[in-house]
This record gives structure tokens, C-alpha cells and sequence, in this order.
């Protein structure tokens, strides 16, 4: 990040005082990082020594490029919108595959090899190689997707802008995310990860290892691997005792050098649905 020293003061600096927004110095400045962002050059988080580094200031470019951009009329064949910020082009150029009705934002980066079906992808995020985005599937805003990772449909990919100082979701290589979940608030799925149909993932959801003798908690955070499903915990309220959401890693995909046939038989080992 020295490279990009100069680009980060000023970005701070606008931050402190918006008065800053109006020279054009400022606004070349977060034009630039959008850009950086558009091209994969810069990240909102990148691993750093086997650890995930937030970076702060790109986030709050993000946010300040909004203010800085009109409402303008965009025209893609016969559909219309109406936004600040433009639609994200050169797909061929990129070795994207995007079948319509999929969208990506100006300032996103889709790396080469990724298939979008009719989705979403916000401004901030970032896509790996060879990874599918389903259909409806959403990437939110500064969301890190790893490379061959597959997004099954209707999945909720959460994004984060403000407080700035909170992580993105994170999804590392080679995770399998089965239709219509949900992976909000920062929740980081580690390598290799399989998630069945419908697990929901919060800051708060409890992630229980239940496939030794005891259960082993975790909160935010998925080992890589893991095979999880949908569970639920009784809960006691003033009301009585009721059954709230968890999910339940029931066991793991195998060290295989061939992902494709561990991924497999993790889904027929365990039955999962996907």
C-alpha cells in the first residue's frame, strides 16, 4: 500500500472535512481509487501473512464517491436506469462470461473466467477467477469473493460500508454456497467451505462443530472446509422456550487435490442439500 501513500492522505483528509469535496484535486483522487477498485488493483480487504487486512481509507472512498457524482440516465438497449453510479463494461476484454439480466457495478472488479448469471454485484466487491455468480445471486457492496468459488442461486451475499472500520464478508477459494443462503456482517467463510441450501450467517449466528464428541462454538467465522447445515437452538424468553437459527458443521471436505471430487463427496457423504 506505500504505492498508494499520497491517495490514501488525501482520501482521509476529505473524510474530516467534505469541504475538501470540492477541489478537484479531492475528487480526482477518489476517482482514482474507484478506478483502482474497477481494475482489482486495490482491494477494500486483502490477506496479508495469512491474515485479512481492512482497508479503511478505499472504504471510505467509496462512500465519498458518492457526493461527488450526479444522478444521470443510463441506457443499456431498451432498459433505462437512473443512478450515480455507472454500469461496469468490457466483459469480453476481461474473459467475463455475463448472461442478461446480470449487473455489475462501476467499481467492482470481476476477475477473468467469472460467470455471471442474471446477478448483482455492487461497487467495492471483489470476484476471483473462475467463480459463478448464480442466478439472483447478490454480491454486496466491498464483499471478497475468492476464486472458484459458486455462488448458488438466490444467495445473499451481504455488504458493508459504514462503520468503515467493519470487515466485508469474505469467501475464500474453492467455497460452495448452496442456494438461497445468507452470509451477512462480516462473516468469513475459510477455504474450501460448504455451505448447504438455506444456512444463515451473522455476526451473532452460533456456528456449532458437532461432528467430534462435544460441540466446538464458533461465531463469525466458518474453518475451511467445514460442511454446514441449517440448525436451530432452543432459546428461553419471558414467553417461553423457542428455537432460533444456528447452523451445523457436521463434518469436513477431504484434503483433495482434486476440489471437484472432495466437493462432491462431501454432498453425498453428508447429504446435503444445495
Amino acid at each position: 500500500m506505500e504505492q498508494y501513500k499520497d491517495l490514501q492522505l488525501t482520501i482521509e483528509n476529505a473524510w474530516e472535512n467534505r469541504e475538501d469535496l470540492k477541489n478537484k484535486s479531492t475528487r480526482d483522487a477518489i476517482e482514482e481509487v474507484i478506478e483502482l477498485l474497477d481494475k482489482g488493483r486495490l482491494r477494500v480487504a486483502e490477506p496479508v501473512e495469512g491474515q485479512w487486512v481492512v482497508n479503511d481509507w478505499v472504504k471510505k472512498a467509496v462512500i465519498l464517491y458518492f457526493p461527488i457524482r450526479r444522478m444521470e440516465t443510463i441506457e443499456a438497449g431498451p432498459f433505462e436506469f437512473h443512478d450515480k453510479i455507472p454500469l461496469k463494461k468490457g466483459y469480453k476484454e476481461m474473459g467475463v462470461r455475463v448472461v442478461p439480466h446480470a449487473i455489475a457495478r462501476y467499481g467492482a472488479f470481476l476477475a477473468p473466467d467469472v460467470v455471471m448469471m442474471p446477478s448483482y454485484v455492487n461497487i467495492g466487491a471483489y470476484v476471483g477467477s473462475g467463480t459463478m455468480v448464480d442466478t439472483w445471486a447478490t454480491v454486496g457492496s466491498c464483499a471478497q469473493i475468492g476464486s472458484q468459488v459458486h455462488i448458488s442461486g438466490g444467495v445473499g451475499i451481504g455488504g458493508v460500508l459504514e462503520p468503515v472500520q467493519a470487515a466485508p464478508v469474505i469467501i475464500e477459494d474453492g467455497c460452495f454456497i448452496g442456494s438461497r443462503c445468507i452470509v451477512v456482517e462480516g462473516v468469513r467463510l475459510e477455504k474450501e467451505t460448504v455451505l448447504g441450501a438455506n444456512v444463515v450467517l451473522t455476526a451473532s449466528t452460533k456456528i456449532i462443530d458437532v461432528s467430534g464428541e462435544k460441540p466446538v462454538e464458533y461465531v463469525g467465522r466458518v474453518p475451511a472446509r467445514s460442511v454446514v447445515i441449517p440448525g436451530t437452538l432452543p432459546k428461553q424468553f419471558k414467553a417461553g422456550t423457542y428455537q432460533v437459527p444456528c447452523a451445523l458443521i457436521i463434518g469436513r471436505r477431504k484434503e483433495s487435490t482434486d476440489r471437484k471430487t472432495s466437493l462432491n463427496d462431501a454432498l453425498r457423504q453428508y447429504n446435503v442439500a444445495v
